[in-house]
């Protein structure tokens, strides 16, 4: 994120809570509005994920005392992020958020002013350094991984092992990009990383410098291994928790797992998509297993107990009412899926009755007897009056 967007960005408008509003009601907005505007829930729309994304960078900052007090002070001190004339406009004034925030000495600050811009002076208020310290925190990048997972892992929760290839600073050169580690400051930029450009009206935006890549240094002798860049392909392997009731195709975001940043600067994030086997018995719906269970007719029409599998558990037993249909479906409570809060869902039991392909001449005797005892009108009479008036 940049300085420019750290101080015009509202975030308390963002996550709809008034700027005096406490961290219990911070996360609470954060957390409705990220369940309304979750990727997940929102496949394939966009709009809905760049929402998500500036949800959950306005929760980074207001969900954090120590960035949310400099978020404060810096929209306090620079008038949240823009510069209003008052009223006759008296003077011009050329305003510069590069020259604010730490720009080229001389540009902006006029004579003998402020000399590398107010950044000089209030540079700890955003951790960037005066004239002297010209090199700039950049944070990792974001790493995307897959794992998959067997269908009771996906229930119970697994740690699982992921190798992933990431950018880090390279270990050759140290992250300098020179070969001797000895860069040389940017010409370009002055060390800043960042170059500003007239915007009109007065106005200049501050852009990453093209000639170093928003780094402040040009490597004098490029390192052989990352050409210069300071960044080498490195591949690591870590334990990852994946929770318990995750479903297929669900994206996992773990905070400060992904690529390493840069002068001091945070790690990236990483995002685990999860995709589970399928299971030769159980499926699943939400919260809930699902099992589908044979029962003989007799059992069916005359009702009984039915023992039912369950998954990494003991067998339960199942009241079978008298005349049961085929598809009636019935519910083993607590023998589902791990919920978030750690109770478990339920297990759906449907019934199929299983119809005898081959009888004995004592079974089909038997069936003759049940079917002249059992006769009466039509089942499918009204069916068919109901086909004609159609």
């Amino acid at each position: 994120m940049s300085t420019k967007d750290f101080v015009e960005k509202d975030y308390y408008k963002v996550l709809g809570v008034p700027k005096d509003a406490t961290e219990a009601e911070i996360k609470k907005a954060y957390r409705k509005l990220a369940r309304e505007f979750h990727p997940d829930a929102n496949k394939g729309d966009a709009k809905a994920e760049e929402r998500f994304k500036e949800i959950s960078e306005a929760h980074d900052i207001l969900g954090d005392t120590k960035r949310r007090k400099e978020y404060d002070e810096a929209r306090t001190l620079f008038g949240n992020g823009g510069y209003r004339p008052g009223p006759g406009g008296g003077g011009s004034f050329n305003f510069d958020l590069g020259d604010l925030f730490g720009g080229t000495p001389g540009q902006g600050g006029g004579g003998g002013g402020f000399g590398g811009g107010i950044g000089d002076v209030f540079g700890g208020l955003f951790n960037r350094g005066g004239a002297g310290t010209r090199t700039h925190a950049r944070r990792g990048q974001d790493i995307e991984s897959e794992v998959t997972l067997s269908f009771t892992e996906a229930v119970d929760g697994a740690t699982v092992p992921l190798r992933m290839s990431s950018q880090a600073p390279c270990k050759a050169c140290s992250g300098t990009g020179d070969k001797n580690g000895t860069p040389r400051v940017c010409p370009t930029c002055v060390g800043t990383g960042q170059v500003s450009r007239g915007a009109g009206g007065g106005f200049s935006l501050t852009d990453p410098c093209a000639d170093c890549k928003g780094r402040g240094l040009i490597a004098q002798d490029p390192c052989e291994v990352c050409k210069g860049s300071g960044r080498a392909t490195s591949a690591r392997t870590m334990q990852v928790r994946i929770p318990a009731g995750v479903s297929d195709g669900q994206r996992i975001r773990l905070r400060g797992k992904g690529a390493p940043g840069e002068q001091g600067g945070p790690a990236g994030d990483l995002y685990v998509v999860v995709h589970v086997d399928a299971h030769p018995v159980f499926g699943r719906k939400g919260d809930n297993l699902t099992v589908t269970v044979p029962v003989t007719f007799p059992e069916a029409a005359l009702g009984g107990e039915v023992k039912v599998p369950t998954l990494g558990g003991p067998p339960v037993t199942l009241k079978l009412p008298a005349g049961t249909p085929n598809g009636r479906t019935m519910r083993a409570r607590g023998k589902g899926a791990t919920r978030k809060d750690g109770t478990r869902g339920d297990l759906l039991v449907t019934i199929e009755v299983l119809v005898p392909s081959d009888l004995s001449g004592k079974a089909k005797e038997s069936l003759e007897s049940y079917r002249e005892a059992t006769a009466g009108p039509d089942p499918r009479a009204e069916l068919f009056q109901a086909a004609k008036g159609a």
